[in-house]
């Protein structure tokens, strides 16, 4: 039997009434007793605090790391000055994704890597296959269990996290900058990163010992606890990709290109200075048929004959993973994430609008579509042997007002 790993806040979860179930080999909290709706709309107006520590922690240093992570990354880690992070994948020769990351520089002489919980021993198996042939002067270490890892977001975190630090600042107020605080004591590296789609956000991490204090004290402050049923529902709502589900392999297990997801764009360099790295060929080969297909030329769409757009369901229903979309009597995709998700009904336009207390629900989800259909086209996604008309859309999410998300609406 596969061994189950907890959290160094798991006791917290359950103290809390968390409903406790096992994700990618950890034991974690789908939600608390307020529910998912609740804890999705209480992150998108105040400050959301989720526990993220099932992600693998892997730091590379040594002689040779930065080489090393040009190999097999597919960003431009040389890019990256102290104090700064970017996303990435961990591409194969086919220009698939082996894993999402986020790469973090907060010391000189090493790098921090975040993979997927579930991704956590291929990508371990990966890397040490690469460094033993080609980087024997490498370090890797997996300091998943000794390193804690939790996420504030929402737009009350900054003023939240102000009042708490002892030692240092925030970091700069731009996404993907770090910095180093003190706060009850504890030494707390802190990355403006995250998963919801928040334009203020925040990714804490710190030595396993200082975690409950942490988070007790974060707690304490105002923060509330959040589920991963919430955490799955914003980041969907943001657009943001879900390995499994937009990268990785297709409902059909046909290779999801890297550049079919919209965020493929910014995690893929092909700088000089990078050299030759794991799908370079088959990953620039994808990107000139994007920029084609961004001016609607179809010259190149067997090279990317897919891609990943946000869709909003014009009828009644739930679009779930694996529907089938159709154009016409055409099959023209797959839902690859959907549900229903709660938003705060707004007021007034721009800087002016303010979130109210009235809340609504909206279908909405990501799908793997042909790459000839274009936003603002209709299409009909198959729910229980009925078709329900949805539309293409530029996104769920708009991010203009200071601070704050707002839910844009179709229909």
């Amino acid at each position: 039997m596969n061994e189950i790993f907890r959290t160094v806040f798991h006791d917290r979860h359950a103290g809390l009434g968390g409903v406790l179930v096992e994700f990618g080999g950890w034991k974690m909290p789908i939600q608390y007793p307020s529910g998912i709706v609740a804890e999705h709309l209480a992150t998108r107006k105040g400050a959301g605090l989720f526990d993220v520590a099932h992600m693998g922690r892997f730091v590379i240093k040594g002689e040779g790391a930065l080489g090393f992570l040009q190999r097999v990354l597919t960003n431009n880690a040389a890019a990256l000055e102290v104090g700064e992070s970017q996303y990435t994948m961990i591409g194969n020769e086919s220009g698939g994704a082996l894993d999402d990351a986020y790469l973090y520089r907060f010391a000189e002489d090493e790098f921090l890597l975040v993979v997927n919980a579930a991704n956590r021993g291929k990508d371990w198996d990966h890397f040490q296959a690469i460094r033993e042939s080609e980087f024997s002067g490498v370090e890797i270490e997996d300091r998943t269990e000794a390193l804690a890892m939790i996420s504030l977001q929402g737009p009350s975190s900054r003023t939240l996290l102000e009042g708490l630090i002892e030692e240092g600042s925030l970091p700069e107020p731009m996404r993907n900058k770090l910095s180093s605080v003190v706060m009850g004591g504890v030494k707390v590296d802190l990355a403006r990163t995250g998963y919801t789609g928040e334009p203020i956000c925040f990714e804490l991490f710190m030595e396993r010992e200082g975690g409950l204090k942490i988070w007790d004290i974060l707690v304490a402050a105002g923060a509330e606890p959040i589920g991963l049923g919430a955490r799955d529902t914003l980041r969907l709502e943001a657009g943001l990709p879900l390995y499994g589900h937009e990268l990785g392999a297709d409902p059909e297990g046909k290779e999801i290109p890297i550049f079919a997801c919209p965020l493929g764009r910014f995690a893929v360099s092909f700088a000089g200075i990078k050299g030759e790295f794991i799908g370079r060929k088959a990953l620039k080969k994808q990107f000139a048929a994007y920029r084609k297909l961004v001016d609607r030329d179809y010259l190149s769409i067997t090279d990317l004959p897919r891609r990943v757009r946000p869709v909003a369901l014009l009828g009644k229903g739930v679009a779930r993973a694996g529907a089938v979309v159709y154009r016409g009597d055409k099959q023209a995709g797959f839902i690859s994430s959907g549900t229903m998700v709660p938003y705060w009904k707004v007021e007034g336009e721009g800087l002016e609008s303010r979130m109210t207390d009235e809340k609504g629900m909206r279908c909405v989800g990501l799908a793997l579509l042909d790459s000839d259909i274009e936003e603002g086209d209709r299409v009909e996604v198959e729910l229980r042997g009925k078709r329900v008309e949805a539309m293409v859309v530029a996104e769920h999410l708009n991010r203009e007002a200071s601070g704050f998300c707002r839910a844009v609406i179709y229909g």
